[in-house]
């Protein structure tokens, strides 16, 4: 699946084009990520995503395929799997960086492929989570450029696993809610008739 975003962030564009080219600084602001390793353009690292009562655990490695100094843009393709077998995952994206006001806009586009259970979640709660998950990355990247402390481009040393339910919220439930209404309903439904 296709995934389009986009925001700004509050520093020049070569501050933010050195950020994101450091797998260092930007990892710890990838919600639920684990840096393990660098080795020139590739990286390893753990993605902890949570489903509901279920914990997965993605080892996987990423790698800068493409890296246009000249335009400030960047692929990266990267793939995982579930350390217990429950599911894949691998992505390109592509990042562009573009002068804005007051900053830098930044915009990422992501053909995802997920198998296993993340993936009954469906597209739409999958592009709705993944929006919120960008959103939270580009709060910690920002908090950190932009302030002359670039080096500080990192939250607390702790990484919880991303819930996906949690983070889909409302989404979740307004999906939800028909399904516990049409139960509601043949509950009362019973009652009435054994009246």
């Amino acid at each position: 699946m296709r995934l389009e975003h986009a925001f700004t962030v509050p520093a020049p564009v070569g501050e933010v084009w050195a950020a994101l080219l450091d797998p260092e600084k930007v990892a710890p602001c990838m919600p639920g990520a684990t840096l393990t390793g660098v080795d020139g353009r590739s990286f390893t690292g753990t993605v902890k995503v949570k489903l509901g009562p279920v914990t997965l655990l993605y080892k996987g490695r990423g790698e800068f395929t493409s890296v246009a100094e000249d335009v400030h843009a960047a692929v990266i393709k990267a793939s995982g799997k579930d350390s217990r077998g429950n599911g894949t995952a691998s992505a390109t994206v592509s990042v562009a960086l573009t002068p804005a006001d007051g900053g830098t806009g930044v915009s990422v586009v992501t053909d995802l492929t997920v198998t296993g259970r993340p993936a009954q979640l469906g597209r739409g709660l999958i592009s709705e989570v993944s929006g919120k998950l960008v959103g939270q990355f580009a709060e910690c990247l920002a908090s950190g450029l932009g302030t002359g402390e670039a080096e500080e481009v990192n939250p607390p040393p702790v990484v919880e696993a991303v819930d996906l339910v949690d983070t889909a919220g409302v989404p979740v439930l307004k999906r939800l809610l028909p399904v516990v209404a049409a139960v509601v309903l043949v509950v009362l439904v019973r009652r009435w008739r054994r009246r």
